[in-house]
């Protein structure tokens, strides 16, 4: 069990971007692009943006959102009913996790910037 907990922390940190493939969104969440397109049909949440001949582009809400539900799914051992019905319901300490990956994140990048204005 502690192994599985600890592999939140190993996922890699999500460039600056505005838009990410299907691809670097399945790299950034370690979940393969066709466990993605299932569960933008099982979580109403889950909308990326579709463009010409129905590419995806995840925003980094989206990224934040899938890392919740693989959370949800592989460490926590919801089902996908349950993990809905976690993320459409009561989300009070869902959005505390979220906000603490979002201020992570914002510090990891800061001291990056940090570390370029240093030189």
């Amino acid at each position: 069990m502690l192994e599985a907990s600890s592999s939140t922390t190993e996922l890699p940190a999500i460039p600056s971007k505005r838009y990410f493939t299907i691809g670097e969104v399945s790299e950034l969440c370690e979940v393969k692009p066709h466990v993605l397109r299932y569960w933008e049909q099982e979580f109403p949440q889950l909308k990326p943006v579709k463009r010409r001949g129905n590419r995806r582009y995840y925003q980094r809400h989206d990224v934040l959102l899938i890392r919740q539900i693989r959370s949800l799914l592989y460490e926590q051992g919801f089902t996908i009913g349950g993990a809905r019905q976690r993320l459409s319901g009561d989300g009070a300490k869902e959005d505390c996790n979220q906000s603490q990956q979002i201020v992570r994140q914002l510090r990891t990048e800061l001291e990056e910037l940090l570390l370029i204005l240093k030189h």
